[in-house]
């Protein structure tokens, strides 16, 4: 978790600085621009007109990630990276649930066989412990802790197995209440800078004395780019968390089959001796 945790660090911090420097190379670019327009006018006005060809404009770069760039300037660079960072923690969180779900995804079949192999057909408690021990996810861990306590009789066997088993559904909902902050976070910092941009627009009616569009949109236009951001990035990450919340309910399912399997397979083994 450690480790998680600094790589989000580090992400944010990448994120704030993109933001930075990608107002400060718009800066140059237009600074730049503007000493060219200016020497070109010297340069014309100082030479004799001569008959030249008309030359073809290059095409504008254009592209949706160009125009997201744009619209996320627009919308405050500063403001829009608290936005940006929740959606990249979020996503953090999100993945790290994603990959621990799919390592905690076995051949269950195979295990239940493996383990009713070693068991009632060759009387090997140990050997079935084993079984349970090799094989990774919370239900081999489960069989693990439930045969360890075989020489205890039937009822200590179950206790385990339910015990241990909430144990194990707890870790697989570990991380969730951070998805969910953030999905409810992202449209709150939207409807923040909504309620900034239209403060924004006021102050430039009142400072210019007049109600007219012009003075209006600047402020009108950091309250809708930031709302819409936000709830963007809520929508992404509310994808995201139905689909883990689905591989849980999944994995929950599974748990309660293969612990029943393994009860069978107990009062089978305590009935043969």
């Amino acid at each position: 978790m450690k480790k998680i945790f600094a790589i989000i660090a580090l992400m944010g911090v990448f994120t704030f600085g993109m933001t930075q420097s990608v107002s400060a190379q718009d800066e140059a670019v237009d600074s730049v621009a503007t000493e060219q327009v200016d020497s070109v006018a010297l340069d014309s006005a100082a030479a004799p007109a001569v008959d030249e060809e008309p030359v073809a404009s290059e095409p504008i770069e254009t592209g949706m990630y160009k125009n997201i760039k744009t619209k996320f300037i627009e919308g405050d660079a500063g403001f829009m990276a608290l936005v940006a960072i929740a959606l990249i923690l979020g996503l953090a969180f999100c993945i790290e649930r994603i990959i621990y779900l799919a390592l905690s995804k076995v051949d269950t079949v195979k295990l239940i066989e493996g383990v009713e192999n070693a068991l009632l057909n060759k009387g090997d408690l140990e050997g079935a412990k084993a079984i349970a021990r090799d094989t990774r996810g919370p239900i081999a861990s489960i069989f693990y802790q439930g045969l360890t306590r075989m020489e205890d009789g039937a009822d200590a066997v179950e206790k385990s197995v339910v015990a241990y088993g909430a144990v194990q559904a707890s870790k697989l909902e570990s991380g969730c209440s951070w998805i969910t902050l953030f999905i409810g976070m992202a449209p709150s910092l939207g409807f923040l800078g909504t309620v900034i941009g239209m403060v924004q627009a006021f102050d430039d009616i009142q400072a210019a004395g007049d109600i007219s569009p012009t003075v209006v949109a600047g402020g009108m236009k950091v309250a809708l780019l930031t709302t819409i951001f936000g709830i963007v990035v809520a929508l992404i990450l509310q994808v995201f968390y139905n689909y883990i919340l689905a591989e849980i309910e999944g994995l929950t399912a599974k748990m309660e089959d293969s612990t029943i399997s393994l009860l069978d397979i107990v009062a089978k083994y305590n009935n043969k001796k």
